[in-house]
């Protein structure tokens, strides 16, 4: 048995049938050129066998203590992987408009709270013979850092690779180091240095109330504008992706000096100007993304899990017609939130986090996500992915679109990593409120070619 942190139990405690708490993802795979027709039969029933099984997908939930929710994890002693492994087809005629008709129906589901909390689809039937991967596992047991290390982690840069780990599996076969006991230093240690932290919290509080309101120069939750995205949701999802070149989006950050990140967040903010102007619904005040930044160290293991999450807040310039000056807004708002919390001990920088996305807590409540001006229009998430080409069992990986949770009062999350050369974006909707949600795939471009114009 182990213990469940509060930050991963908060995930389940907030879990509706409105609001699934999974983070999940779909990759695309073009299969090998000596891939036969059982091809995929084949490949799921040699991944079945093998019994190597990282801990986090063995883990299901210990029963709840009372009235206080989930406390710990406990191994599964009949883990079944022929239910979590499931092997679909998609309807014909096999096009990304099934596939992602597939992915948004799987993406609205719970999973069962008597097993351990993931589920992998593998999915044949595309007219293009490629095939797909759905994975989800609960945001209890991952963030969606750790879920896309887990997603890579199991790839190769070989494509005559063949010993690919399965979804659930890893690379690294060593033997496990025994635990041993806290050294009673060390625990000291670490006291010593949080109570520092703490002691040094009022001073960097003084430090971001005056970034806030003398200087001006941090957007605060609470100052973004009610839109049709900040309203309740309902149980049933969206899910729309796309590629675009990852070098379209250098060559603009390189002309016009500034991180490719500024670049993506600028796209968006085109690109939800353009989708809310044709709803007839573009406020007046521009709209603020929130975006998750990872806490880890660069030492933190691939394989890591739990939930190590910022968050900052950033001014996406939707009040902007040109796109220069958009981008410029951009960059100088996510500058003026990283030098903030460069300037705080990590401690105290997941005490802004925290305060930056306070307001949530009280979404549930009714009457509050529809009423009341929400702490963000949205949570736009830039998640790094690999950086060459990667296969998976000879099946060259042709894109990972990452799909992310909604709570009430946040109908639309917008996730990108990066595949190789190519950067990947997956956009999760609550069906209801966010209707032809694709058309924001169609804006991103624009606002893209928009930035190109720009900064030539």
């Amino acid at each position: 048995m182990s213990l469940m942190p509060v930050t991963d139990s908060m995930f389940l405690a907030i879990e509706t049938r409105e609001h699934p708490m999974h983070v999940g993802g779909l990759q695309l795979f073009t299969p090998p050129d000596d891939a036969g027709p059982e091809y995929l039969r084949e490949i799921r029933e040699t991944l079945l066998q093998r019994t190597t099984v990282r801990d986090v997908f063995q883990q299901r939930l210990r029963r709840p203590v009372n009235t206080a929710g989930y406390l710990a994890w406990q191994r599964d002693p009949h883990l079944d992987l022929d239910y979590h492994f499931r092997h679909s087809a998609l309807p014909g005629p096999g096009r990304i408009r099934e596939l992602l008709e597939l992915t948004s129906r799987w993406h609205s589901t719970l999973l069962d709270r008597h097993r351990p909390l993931w589920e992998v689809h593998l999915v044949e039937g595309l007219a293009d013979g490629r095939f797909a991967l759905y994975s989800k596992i609960h945001h209890a047991a991952m963030d969606g850092v750790s879920a896309l290390r887990q997603v890579t982690g199991v790839l190769s840069e070989d494509p005559d690779d063949r010993s690919c780990p399965p979804p659930w599996g890893k690379r690294d076969s060593r033997p496990r180091t025994p635990r041993t006991a806290p050294d009673p230093m060390d625990v000291l240690r670490t006291a010593t240095g949080t109570a520092r932290q703490l002691a040094g919290a009022p001073a960097a509080a003084l430090s971001v109330a005056k970034e806030a309101f003398r200087e001006r120069t941090l957007t605060l939750p609470l100052e973004a504008p009610r839109t049709m995205f900040n309203v309740p949701v309902g149980g049933a999802r969206r899910f729309a992706a796309q590629s675009w070149p990852l070098e379209r989006i250098r060559t603009v950050a390189s002309a016009a000096g500034v991180t490719r990140n500024d670049v993506v967040l600028a796209m968006c903010g085109g690109a939800l100007r353009a989708y809310l102007i044709e709803r007839h619904a573009l406020p007046t005040a521009p709209l603020t993304a929130m975006v998750p930044v990872s806490m880890r160290s660069p030492g933190d293991p691939g394989e890591a899990s739990g939930n190590r999450i910022g968050a900052l807040l950033t001014n996406l310039g939707t009040d902007l017609q040109d796109a220069d000056e958009r981008l410029e807004t951009v960059a100088r708002s996510t500058a003026d939130a990283k030098r903030v919390f460069r300037e705080l001990t990590p401690l105290q920088a997941l005490l802004l986090s925290a305060l930056n996305v306070a307001p949530l807590a009280a979404s549930p409540v009714p009457g509050i996500a529809g009423n009341t001006r929400p702490p963000f229009n949205l949570v736009i998430s830039n998640v790094p992915g690999p950086r060459k080409q990667m296969y998976w069992n000879g099946a060259r990986l042709d894109g990972i679109y990452p799909a992310s949770v909604l709570l009430d009062g946040q109908a639309l999350n917008i996730t990108l990593t990066t595949s190789g050369d190519d950067l990947d974006v997956g956009i999760t909707g609550c069906r209801r409120s966010v209707p032809h949600l694709q058309r924001l795939l169609t804006h991103l471009d624009t606002a893209l070619t928009d930035l190109e114009k720009a900064t030539r």
